[in-house]
């Protein structure tokens, strides 16, 4: 056998050997299993983990952007009239949240940590000095106060004339950092007189900068890779006692920070903020790319601020049971210490025409009032994400309030946060570059049985050129000139005589 068939040959079993093993091994999904599988190990809130550290200490820049809804007819509403809004801002902070006091529990299956927030002023992201732009606004103190005392008689009388003598109303007018960071209230400093218990500031951030929403503790994932970063408890409790129902009180999901690696579509991802004061679930909606990373992006559909009427499971946001906003917005008072305060998306988005309408100013759209989550469904690692929520008051008339008695009931729209957060570059790079690795050790088996499809067409080309060459060389043979005269020294010799060769060889001749 040539050195050319044995060649043909050998390509013919490497192709065959390599297709059989490949698509074996796509079959079985041995690689896909492997890499899963070490993926569910690595993606832990354990030391020396892939995760740990930036799940410590997030490298990405968080901002915090503030949009206030400043009032430009105060009087008319006072009047029974509809409020005109038009939207300041952003005044945009520089959030940092370090993990504190991280310590594993439970045989090292949970991780408990605090998450102080602090917050430093953006000038050059922001439009205008906080501390000397003024904005219009309802008088958060003043409503509270109104609405804790309208059940007594006195005390609602008293307050009343209090208002009246320092000249407290509906409405207040103050610079930007008094009513996010804190201000001495006089209304509250009056009261704090009677009772001390009462404190004497108000900020929608008071005592908020520089401190933590208390202790979580959460699922290392090493139990369960599905358990990872969710929360087994805040501030020592299993549930929240704020709801009508046991569902509604669970403590759902994670803190949104990182969610269990190998994320499907058809999931429903948990957040639990205590902003909000409940959990919220996200559906997918649609494939992404950030950096060159690619994402799932997950966002709260219009049922998880739905009616009772629309979505039945949010009955048990309804306290009282059964007295339930309308949809697009979510009563937080009891957990406000009584304070009137309604919460929605930026402009009610989601919500029902009647609070959209309600105020005049708003024009609700998903590109900027969308809350989202882009995560990257291998990790589970948020690649981008924006939280935006709107802190509203509910406005109506207070028995014992003569300056309510004109107002028109309004969920009126006080303020909304951004607060952002993308991918560093020097992160998304290393993320890129272990996707890289996790697709290529995932396809693996597809390269082999590329490379044996390769070696087939190789060995088809090699068996057809050599098929083609002995068909040559037959035709060759087949067709070469033959001499019918004989030669002429055989013809002298049989002339003189009989012939008998000497040797075969010489009789071969003639």
């Amino acid at each position: 056998m040539t050195r050319r068939p044995c060649a043909v040959y050998a390509t013919g079993i490497i192709c065959a050997h390599l297709l059989i093993v490949g698509i074996a091994l796509i079959v079985a999904q041995v690689f896909p299993t492997l890499i899963q599988n070490r993926l569910k190990k690595e993606v832990t809130l354990t030391e020396g983990s892939r995760v740990f550290e930036s799940w410590k200490n997030p490298p990405a820049p968080i901002y915090m952007q503030y949009f206030f809804f400043n009032v430009t007819n105060p009087d008319d509403f006072v009047s029974g009239g509809k409020a005109t809004v038009e939207q300041v801002g952003p005044y945009t902070y520089r959030e940092y949240r370090p993990r504190e006091n991280v310590s594993f529990v439970d045989n090292g299956t949970k991780v408990s940590a605090f998450t102080p927030k602090s917050f430093v002023f953006l000038p050059e992201q922001s439009v205008g000095d906080p501390e000397v732009d003024l904005v219009t606004t309802i008088n958060i103190p003043a409503l509270a106060v109104m609405n804790k005392v309208k059940g007594s008689f006195w005390m609602g009388t008293m307050v009343s004339m209090w208002m009246k003598s320092i000249n407290v109303g509906i409405f207040m007018t103050r610079p930007v950092e008094e009513i996010l960071w804190g201000f001495k209230d006089p209304l509250l400093t009056s009261m704090h007189k009677m009772k001390p218990e009462v404190e004497e500031y108000f900020g929608l951030m008071y005592k908020k900068n520089g401190t933590s929403a208390g202790e979580f503790v959460l699922h290392t994932g090493e139990e369960n890779y599905m358990d990872y970063a969710k929360i087994h408890t805040w501030k020592g409790e299993r549930e929240i006692s704020w709801w009508a129902s046991n569902e509604s009180n669970m403590i759902n999901g994670t803190d949104g920070s990182g969610f269990h690696p190998l994320v499907a579509k058809d999931e429903q991802l948990y957040v639990f903020t205590p902003d909000l004061c409940r959990s919220i679930y996200m559906k997918f909606v649609k494939d992404v790319e950030i950096k060159g990373i690619p994402a799932y992006r997950f966002a709260p559909p219009r049922d998880v601020l739905a009616s009772q009427e629309e979505n039945p499971a949010n009955a048990g946001f309804c306290v009282p049971p059964g007295q339930c906003l309308g949809t697009g917005v979510l009563d937080v008072s009891m957990c406000r210490k009584g304070a009137p305060v309604v919460v929605s998306f930026p402009h009610f988005y989601h919500g029902e025409d009647k609070y959209i309408n309600g105020v005049a100013g708003l024009s609700p759209n998903q590109e900027d009032h969308e809350t989202f989550l882009d995560i990257n469904p291998t990790l589970g690692i948020p690649i981008r994400a924006s939280k935006r929520a709107q802190i509203n008051i509910l406005v109506n008339r207070i028995s014992g309030f003569p300056i309510t008695k004109k107002l028109t009931e309004t969920i009126f729209p006080i303020v909304y946060v951004n607060e952002t957060v993308v991918i560093d570059d020097a992160s998304a790079a290393k993320m890129k570059k272990l996707l890289l690795m996790v697709m290529l050790v995932s396809n693996f088996p597809l390269l082999i049985v590329g490379l044996g499809s390769l070696l087939l067409i190789v060995f088809i080309i090699l068996i057809i050129k050599s098929r083609q060459k002995k068909t040559t060389a037959k035709e060759e043979t087949s067709y070469s000139q033959v001499n019918d005269k004989p030669d002429d020294d055989c013809l002298d010799q049989h002339k003189n005589g009989s012939y008998i060769a000497m040797s075969p060889v010489e009789g071969e001749k003639c």
